[in-house]
């Protein structure tokens, strides 16, 4: 079983790379925050893991750190009716803030889940019941980026947005471009809002 892979990167693209190692081409799925990391011509190592399938044969799955890895195979073990593709999906998710998920599960708080990471409301659910009881003892790299004052507001900002008539895609997209500026950031609903609809409207 291959558990580790170094090599130059031929080919990147938003589902995986082409990682030669050791002469041979491999195949390797990954995250796509993982994947936009690499570029072609770059030199690195991937935890990897396989998955057999009597349709498609032997997959190969790459990670960047070990941690990623970890939290891949919690998804794809605990959750239920969740195969290697959509575990993937559910890390390339959790990678914006892998410490902020973990502690969204650890306090089952759905509403984090869905405004900030995206989740369906019935996905985030499954999420919660399904690792909450696991997740402790998955190794987290960063630290918490979300303060637990802040959760109640991004939630009324999202639900604001998206009366307005963006969807909740929009919504996230101008949440996350505000926390990465740079400068004051805003306090209150309002603020957070006004701030938003600047970013959407351009």
């Amino acid at each position: 079983m291959i558990a580790y892979l170094k090599g130059e990167v031929l080919e990147t693209g938003e589902g995986g790379v082409i990682l030669l190692a050791g002469g041979v081409g491999y195949e390797v799925n990954m995250a796509a925050p993982s994947a936009a990391a690499l570029e072609a011509g770059q030199n690195t190592a991937l935890y990897i893991c396989e998955s057999l399938s009597p349709y498609d044969g032997t997959s190969l799955y790459g990670f960047l750190t070990k941690e990623d890895r970890q939290l891949f195979l919690l998804f794809k073990e605990s959750i239920p009716n969740t195969g290697p593709k959509k575990a993937l999906e559910f890390l390339a998710k959790a990678l914006r803030s892998v410490a902020d998920f973990r502690r969204a599960i650890m306090t089952q708080d759905p509403k984090i889940l869905t405004a900030i990471f995206g989740f369906t409301a019935k996905t985030a659910q499954k999420l919660i019941d399904s690792l909450k009881d696991k997740i402790d003892g998955i190794s987290v790299q960063g630290e918490v980026k979300i303060k637990t004052a802040q959760e109640p507001l991004l939630s009324e900002v999202l639900s604001a947005l998206t009366a307005l008539g963006y969807s909740a895609q929009e919504a996230r997209r101008a949440l996350e471009t505000i926390r990465r500026q740079d400068g004051p950031q805003p306090a209150g609903v309002e603020e957070n809002i006004k701030s938003a609809l600047r970013i959407l409207r351009k």
